[in-house]
């Protein structure tokens, strides 16, 4: 990453372009920028032993790349300092926990109704980069947001951005936890923020009690493989049966952990309108995405997270989640309909639920 002309600033320089960076990521919608020491050495350990216990489930991913997930410098040879940032996400005007309650509807993560985070914030954050570089001249960087081993809640937490929760999710106390985050490692040695100091969380462990399907095991430790995020995304093969009457009506992604913390008391909605539901899914009925054809999904979930998930496993979540709904005629004969489905992934799902009904 590094340049041969990557700038050297005098004291005054750094201290403008610090507030410049500060102000340019404001106007590019950013609700906060702070500036990390890539040393990342106390948060190492603990992803060790988050790996060694198996809680990644067959997220393969985050066992891969030796250490460049706690080592920035590894990861983009040359890092000095890691500009982060964080963008609130929560849209106005939608449910939450009152559609929890109605398990003939469908509950999809917050930050998963609009348009996919990961190209809007990694674009803003390339062109903040940009900025930087117009004003000092040519230097080495690297955006990054959520594709790729980054510890984005250590470096947000070594930034001042807030502190990690007892539910492992970044917390700011007059923000909450509704938020992105995003990276830019740079070749610039910028005075670094100060680490959050303080962990806020107390005796609270509502996060901790919600959880439907108890997926922490002890403070700031998520047994992933649990988790409904996990079962509903990230999950190829079959959902455990012990674990599907706790997904509810959570077709993709959970914000329960969030929704019980008492600091999104304070989380602000977004201003951005990429962000606002998509297709109404925000309070949509089970049936009407179940008996979607592929070409209905690959059509109104374009540009947006929940095409990860791919349709077969956006059938498979919807069939548990019928099977947790109130029976009725209409749910049994929407079952019913997919009972020849080709894939045997759904049709075991589509037969664990009819057997709720019976």
């Amino acid at each position: 990453m590094s340049t041969p002309s990557s700038p050297v600033l005098t004291p005054e320089q750094t201290q403008k372009l610090m507030q410049d960076i500060q102000q340019w990521g404001r106007e590019l919608g950013f609700q906060q920028i702070g500036f990390a020491d890539p040393d990342l050495a106390e948060h190492e350990q603990h992803l060790q032993d988050w790996l060694e216990q198996g809680y990644h489930g067959e997220m393969d991913y985050m066992a891969s790349h030796g250490h460049k997930r706690s080592r920035p410098e590894e990861l983009v040879e040359g890092t000095q300092t890691v500009i982060t940032a964080r963008m609130d996400y929560l849209p106005a005007d939608v449910e939450t926990t009152q559609l929890l309650n109605h398990n003939d509807k469908a509950y999809i993560s917050r930050y998963a109704l609009g348009r996919d985070y990961h190209k809007l914030i990694r674009k803003r954050l390339t062109l903040l980069a940009k900025q930087i570089e117009q004003a000092i001249g040519p230097y080495g960087f690297r955006a990054f947001v959520d594709s790729a081993p980054v510890l984005e809640r250590a470096l947000a937490t070594r930034s001042g951005l807030g502190w990690i929760g007892k539910n492992s999710m970044l917390i700011h106390p007059k923000a909450g936890s509704f938020f992105f985050l995003g990276e830019i490692m740079i070749d610039l040695a910028l005075p670094f923020d100060q680490a959050y100091p303080k962990d806020h969380c107390g005796s609270c462990n509502a996060c901790h009690v919600v959880c439907p399907t108890q997926a922490f095991v002890g403070d700031k430790i998520l047994d992933g493989s649990r988790c409904i995020s996990y079962l509903t995304i990230e999950l190829k093969g079959s959902i455990p049966e012990e674990l599907r009457k706790g997904i509810g009506n959570r077709i993709f992604g959970c914000d329960d952990c969030q929704l019980a913390c008492p600091w999104n008391r304070f989380s602000q909605h977004t201003q951005e309108k990429d962000f606002t539901p998509r297709h109404n899914l925000d309070s949509v009925d089970l049936i009407e995405l179940f008996l979607w054809t592929e070409e209905e999904f690959l059509s109104k979930t374009e540009g947006t997270p929940i095409r990860r998930s791919g349709y077969e496993r956006w059938l498979r979540n919807i069939a548990v989640a019928l099977g947790n709904a109130p029976k009725t005629e209409e749910i049994i004969q929407a079952l019913k309909s997919r009972q020849d489905d080709g894939s045997e992934l759904v049709q075991e799902h589509v037969q664990w639920a009819l057997k709720q009904h019976a």
